[in-house]
């Protein structure tokens, strides 16, 4: 993949942008450390399927001057970590705006940087990196969007202080008044506090009325992705009061946006939207259980097509189905081709996979073996390990079946040693297992790049999360895109893309991991190896991945669904909030000079 157009050197107008979407990480280039894995995968995959169908949209997110992190691993899968710098100065034109903040009781200057995300047409959606590396600035606050994701609970707190209330400082200062803003997540709830003070025009916080925090509701949306009470950042009072200072701490109080006595980045989302939405059917309904105050709807991710798509596939959807990469709703069409040439594509991308693992490590597989994926982001509900629960089973069914090969990757977050762990363990399986009939390998630093080849690559992706804490899933997705099918517990997206025997194969509930690892290995056997024996057959299902899976699961229909459903409905919508329950606190070219705009 290489790095998509460069900037212009004038920027688009942004006037007539009416969707703001704003994220803590968004997947821009494979060149670009600014995402660390789903939720920036789909941030990015959004904008570009808003570039290629020309929607008015521009996008905020941090610079993340030292990237998330690069994986090393030793022999036994003991994971370390590396910082990936990179100079935004060097690569990306400046946004021309100085913003200063008054957060942690002093003045905070930011600067932003512009990424064009370029469509297919010409297209170009906007995205502003914000940025605090700024002469002026304290020491400890130049540092402040250096990592993702990176520092204690207060660093965190600051960041998402930069995003939500710097965001909205330089999208107006630019000119930029959209009519709706879409918060990726609750990381960027705090713009919801900037809209409230822009509306008060300087009057104190403390007066706002239901009337006006009424009027910043109609203008925000908000999709939550994490089923996991845990996964939602929240942050001690005494931070809240520290960075954000009096009045607007007061003003989070006082409208009810605290959640058992701690300031809750959801709650003051869910509190200031007028509509919401889980990522996946069955994660709104975990959503809405979890929220009960509020009404939650669900609109199912995507990814993009055109990115994901292998070359191979690129070029024979460009040969055989018009206009496929503006409206993805054409690869229905994708029956009126051979499915040998569907699988010839496949095996283009098998050889190519292989490749560069040998390439990279030494490690040979055979291309004529079937070979299963598993590549996540490693924590603990995902169980990487759920696959090889019972070893003597395993290398039975590989020595059964002629072969099997199976191929792992993924990051653990640098403090979850639980994740760490679990690297480990496959390394230790693989260790064990590995003989002629099977072969397990781990690689060594999951990205963009190695995420699309295995997606492209494999035989059938692999998904195990224990339910239901899969709030969407998006690399089968792109699995499906490229004809490969998915052996996965039914939840998150999988519920709604599963045919079994079409599309892939349901992993059956079961009380205990011993019990899905069974159905697992029931599957493996007796369903997908000799379905993977008849070329013909296995064909077939490639291409079913590619027509019934791959015409809904993007995110052209995604977005689609936003405009027409969260955006822009066409009459009125349930109000988010049905009720909400009080939560009291006890007590190198030269730039032009970059106009300075204050926010107190």
């Amino acid at each position: 993949m290489s790095l998509p157009a460069s900037p212009t050197s004038v920027p688009p107008d942004l006037t007539n942008r009416t969707i703001a979407y704003f994220s803590m990480e968004i997947a821009l280039s494979p060149k670009l450390p600014t995402y660390s894995g789903g939720l920036g995968m789909l941030a990015g995959d959004t904008l570009r399927s808003a570039a290629d169908t020309g929607a008015p949209m521009v996008a905020v997110s941090l610079v993340h001057r030292r990237g998330y992190f690069r994986q090393h691993l030793d022999d036994t899968g003991q994971q370390t970590e590396s910082d990936v710098p990179w100079s935004p100065e060097t690569t990306l034109p400046s946004a021309n705006q100085l913003i200063a903040l008054t957060v942690q009781g002093r003045q905070l200057l930011l600067r932003a940087w512009r990424f064009d995300v370029v469509g297919v047409t010409g297209h170009i959606i906007p995205v502003f990196l914000l940025d605090t590396d700024v002469e002026g600035n304290d020491e400890w606050d130049r540092h402040l969007t250096d990592h993702l994701y990176g520092g204690d609970s207060y660093y965190r707190l600051c960041q998402e202080t930069v995003l939500g209330l710097g965001g909205i400082a330089l999208l107006h200062a630019l000119g930029c008044k959209p009519e709706v803003y879409h918060m990726n997540e609750g990381h960027a709830a705090l713009l919801t506090i900037a809209l409230l003070e822009e509306r008060l025009a300087g009057k104190p916080l403390r007066e706002a009325t239901e009337i006006d925090i009424d009027a910043v509701r109609q203008q925000c949306v908000f999709t939550t992705h994490t089923p996991v009470p845990a996964g939602h950042d929240q942050f001690g009072l005494d931070h809240m009061y520290q960075v954000l200072g009096h009045d607007r701490a007061a003003a989070i109080d006082c409208a009810n946006c605290l959640h058992n006595g701690l300031m809750n980045m959801t709650y003051l989302a869910l509190r200031f939207s007028r509509y919401v939405n889980g990522v996946a059917m069955q994660h709104g309904k975990v959503s809405q259980k979890m929220f009960p105050e509020y009404k939650v709807y669900s609109i199912t991710n995507g990814v993009h097509a055109s990115t994901w798509m292998s070359e191979s596939f690129q070029e024979l959807m460009d040969k055989e189905i018009a206009n496929w990469r503006t409206d993805n709703r054409y690869f229905r069409s994708v029956y009126g081709i051979d499915p040998a040439r569907i699988t010839a594509c496949h095996v283009k991308n098998k050889h190519r996979l292989f490749a560069t693992i040998a390439k990279r490590s030494n490690h040979y597989f055979n291309p004529s073996v079937l070979t299963l994926g598993f590549a996540r982001r490693v924590a603990t509900y995902k169980r990487a390990s759920l696959l090889l629960h019972d070893p003597a089973r395993l290398v039975a069914i590989a020595e059964k079946i002629g072969g099997l090969q199976i191929l792992f990757a993924g990051k653990a977050h640098p403090a979850d040693n639980a994740g760490k762990g679990l690297i480990r363990e496959v390394y230790a399986a693989a260790a064990k297992l590995n003989s002629a009939a099977l072969k397990i390998y781990y690689i060594e630093n999951y990205d963009w790049e190695l995420g699309a080849l295995l997606t492209q690559g494999v035989d059938v992706w692999v998904n195990t999360p224990r339910r239901p804490y899969e709030a969407s899933g998006t690399s089968g997705m792109k699995a499906a895109l490229n004809g490969v099918p998915s052996l996965s517990i039914l939840d998150g997206w999988w519920i709604e893309g599963c045919a079994e025997d079409t599309t892939g194969w349901a992993i059956e509930d079961g009380e205990t991991e011993a019990a899905e690892a069974n159905s697992l290995y029931d599957k493996l056997e007796k369903r997908i190896a000799p379905l993977y024996a008849n070329p013909n057959a296995w064909a077939k299902m490639q291409q079913h991945c590619i027509g019934i899976n791959g015409t809904f699961f993007n995110t052209h229909r995604m977005l689609s669904q936003y405009f027409a459903n969260a955006y822009y409905p066409p009459g009125p919508i349930v109000p988010a909030a049905i009720s909400v329950t009080p939560h009291r606190r006890s007590t190198d070219t030269p730039e032009p000079e970059p106009a300075l705009v204050t926010v107190r």
